[in-house]
């Protein structure tokens, strides 16, 4: 099966879906009803954008279809953010986001998995919605992929010749899953026990479109929740640190990290010093910056700020987000010792350390305790 001839399917991303896992939601696409088991196991053929998928810089039509057929597993699946990241990038070392009826000895498809070493068939393996699934079958046996560098998670799923060249399509790959996820209607996940039940207007109502308007009334009811569960390391202004003007949360690289309210990007940068260092690499205590980074203005004149991570941002400025939706994963790039989230607050519009305020204590105001 090939993306020409099913049309661009099992881009789930555009389409409807809804599945549960782990006490969230996840909505892609237009209105969800009730959710209360995981998506059958069948695949999701639904079409891409309309007009197709567009090229990404040297990746054609079909190779960026194929991605988000990928993604569509993952998310189908369950599977973090991050593990999208990594199947994709996999996927372009392995086959060049190809579905080859062949390869070295008996390889096959996306993934160039092997019917000699019990990956499927020769026909399921050129299926590439079973060959994703088999990839995320895998990934999840890994002890703590999601927490590893990309290289060693793919490593440990593919066992290749090569167990270093996957790091170079971090980049790439992050950039496709952004702009597939991104395409038509984005991802957008709720935490259920604090939001479901309070909104019934999100899961009636279709995403916004894309625009520089003003932050969506959607999430009324459910306006704030926390961008991770992770507790909280570094406090506000604390003695040690009277400088720090946010919080950092204690989770690990590659969990994804959720937009606190609805709200437009203002902001979306790398901040590391000097520049030429870059953010896609991990931060040091001596690096300054605040690596790559987020800021949401919402109603009210606030704005949330969201630094330190792993690769490039998964939203870009002037686009409307809303709370729960995914903008990236934690990590460690710039002033950092380790993988965290710096998540700050700040009032009046004003995003110098002039406007910052305890996210603590304006979470704790807003129904939505920061730190379990």
């Amino acid at each position: 099966m090939t993306t020409k001839a099913v049309g661009g399917i099992v881009a789930a991303i555009i389409g409807f879906v809804a599945i549960c896992a782990g006490g969230a939601m996840f909505l892609l696409g237009g209105a969800a009803s009730a959710c209360t088991m995981p998506m059958p196991s069948g695949a999701v053929t639904v079409t891409g954008p309309a007009g197709g998928w567009q090229p990404i810089g040297r990746y054609d039509s079909e190779q960026v279809g194929l991605a988000a057929t990928i993604v569509a597993a993952g998310v189908q699946m369950a599977i973090p953010v991050r593990g999208w990241v990594i199947a994709v990038a996999t996927a372009m070392q392995e086959s060049d986001l190809g579905n080859p009826a062949g390869g070295d000895q008996d390889s096959i498809g996306l993934f160039q998995q092997r019917p000699s070493q019990g990956w499927g068939t020769p026909q399921q393996l050129h299926d590439p919605v079973y060959a994703s699934r088999k990839f995320y079958e895998k990934l999840r046996t890994v002890p703590n992929w999601q927490s590893l560098p990309l290289t060693e998670a793919a490593q440990a799923v593919q066992r290749s010749a090569y167990p270093d060249a996957y790091a170079k399509h971090e980049n790439d790959a992050t950039l496709l899953v952004n702009t597939v996820v991104s395409s038509g209607n984005r991802a957008m996940s709720l935490d259920l026990e604090q939001c479901l039940s309070n909104c019934p207007e999100i899961l009636s109502s279709p995403h916004p479109q894309d625009s520089a308007a003003g932050p969506s009334s959607d999430a009324a009811g459910c306006e704030w929740m926390a961008p991770v569960h992770a507790p909280i390391v570094s406090g506000f202004r604390t003695a040690e640190r009277p400088g720090h003007d946010g919080v950092d949360l204690g989770a690990v690289r590659g969990t994804p990290i959720h937009v606190a309210s609805s709200g437009t990007v203002v902001v979306v940068r790398c901040n590391v010093a000097p520049a030429s260092r870059g953010c896609d690499q991990d931060g040091s205590p001596s690096t300054p910056g605040c690596g790559w980074y987020v800021d949401i203005l919402h109603a009210g004149d606030v704005v949330t700020r969201y630094c330190h991570m792993l690769t490039r941002p998964m939203v870009v400025e002037g686009r409307q987000v809303l709370a729960g939706q995914v903008i990236g994963v934690v990590g460690s790039s710039g002033h950092s010792s380790g993988p965290h989230l710096h998540f700050e607050v700040h009032v009046n519009g004003d995003r110098r350390p002039s406007g910052a305020v305890d996210p603590v204590g304006f979470m704790q105001a807003k129904g939505v305790p920061l730190g379990r």
